[in-house]
Order: C-alpha cells, then sequence, then structure tokens
C-alpha cells in the first residue's frame, strides 16, 4: 500500500491549464483538468496549443488532487484536452482517486467508446493469459499497459463524451459537446448492458403538495 501511494505522489501529468469553476464542460459546476497533447489533429479545435505534445506544464498526481480537493465548492471533475487516453495511466491513477474521494468524472475523448473498450479489452484478456501462464513477472510491453489504463480510465468515469470534433456537423444548439457525432456515453449502464447507452440528464418535476 505504502509502494501504491508512493507511485500516486510522484506521477507526473502534462496539463495544458485547468479551470476550477467551469460551467461547460458538464452539468454544474466542474473543475476541468485539460491534459497536454492529441493526436487528432481536428480542424476547428478550440484548443489548438494543446495538440502538441511537448508544451505542457508538468506536475504531480498528487498536488492536482490537492489543488480539486481545496476547491470545496466543485464535486465534479473533468477530464479534457488535449487528448486524456493519450495519457492513459496518469488519468486513470488520477480518475480513480477522485472517485474514491467522491468526485463524478466526466471525460472527453477524440477517441470512439468503441474502440477504447475493444482495446483495454483485449489487453485485459492478455494479462490474464499471462496469469495463467505464469509470466507475472516480466515486465508488459508498453502497449499492453497503456491499454490496460484505458480500461482502468474507463472504471472510472461516469460520461465519456466521445469521438472527433467535425467542424462541419458544428452546432452551437448542442450542450456539452461541439458537434453532432460525438456522444454523450453513460459509461456504468454501457458496460453493464453490453451496448452504448447515451447519457440522460436527470429529470424532475415539481409538484403542488395536496395540502396547498
Amino acid at each position: 500500500m505504502a509502494a501504491m501511494e508512493n507511485d500516486f505522489e510522484n506521477a507526473i501529468i502534462s496539463l495544458y491549464g485547468t479551470v476550477p469553476d467551469s460551467i461547460v464542460d458538464g452539468p454544474g459546476l466542474r473543475y476541468a483538468v485539460f491534459v497536454q497533447g492529441c493526436s487528432h489533429g481536428c480542424p476547428g479545435c478550440h484548443n489548438p496549443e494543446s495538440q502538441p505534445a511537448e508544451g505542457g506544464t508538468e506536475t504531480t498526481l498528487a498536488a492536482l488532487l490537492a489543488d480539486i480537493r481545496a476547491n470545496g465548492l466543485v464535486h465534479d471533475v473533468t477530464l479534457s484536452g488535449g487528448e486524456p487516453f493519450e495519457q492513459p495511466k496518469a488519468c486513470a491513477a488520477l480518475a480513480a482517486e477522485l472517485k474514491r474521494n467522491g468526485y463524478g468524472i466526466w471525460c472527453y475523448t477524440g477517441y470512439l467508446y468503441d474502440d477504447l473498450a475493444g482495446h483495454a479489452e483485449a489487453a485485459r484478456t492478455q494479462q490474464a493469459q499471462r496469469e495463467e501462464a505464469g509470466l507475472t513477472g516480466n515486465a508488459l510491453t508498453e502497449g499492453i499497459a497503456d491499454d490496460l489504463a484505458v480500461g482502468d480510465l474507463l472504471d472510472s468515469i461516469d460520461v465519456l463524451v466521445d469521438g472527433p470534433f467535425v467542424e462541419s456537423r458544428k452546432s452551437l444548439e448542442l450542450k456539452w459537446c461541439g458537434s453532432s457525432n460525438q456522444r454523450l456515453i453513460d459509461v456504468p449502464a454501457t458496460r453493464r448492458t453490453g451496448s452504448v447507452v447515451e447519457w440522460q440528464p436527470t429529470s424532475f418535476s415539481l409538484e403542488k403538495p395536496s395540502n396547498w
């Protein structure tokens, strides 16, 4: 346990920036984390400076978590970028720790959920086969390790906004996404059912008490 905590304390994430009081990256008041680096290169990207892998600000996960927790007004965090799934190990560790602290997690990605889930499942199958063969002492390849982290990150996400930004499908009428090809996916429900379930905002109605 001490070793795991030390790994988290020293783990590094490269950031484009943070917004401690965002109201546009998901419902309610949220802490938005924008990672540095994105290979999609979508024309019309609203954060083009976040695309190069270099140029970000490196910080420890412990320092970032402390800043989020110090903000007593937010109980939800959004991971965006940049591309969170191109820093899967750091983002997975951060998201898992946030979930343990009771935060809700949204994440934006230019990848499709189906592809991410497929890579994660394949990596977990390979890992299980390695364990059955007694190969646990051998180092994982970087690709398998990253895909395992992709699965770990998905495990902690409540809502995933997936798909690249397509400028020709941009609409200012859309809420919490930039183009109409992007989906707001309820990740826990999707993983339970085995097919994509789109997230729906909580609806409520106010009824007049009967004694009024």
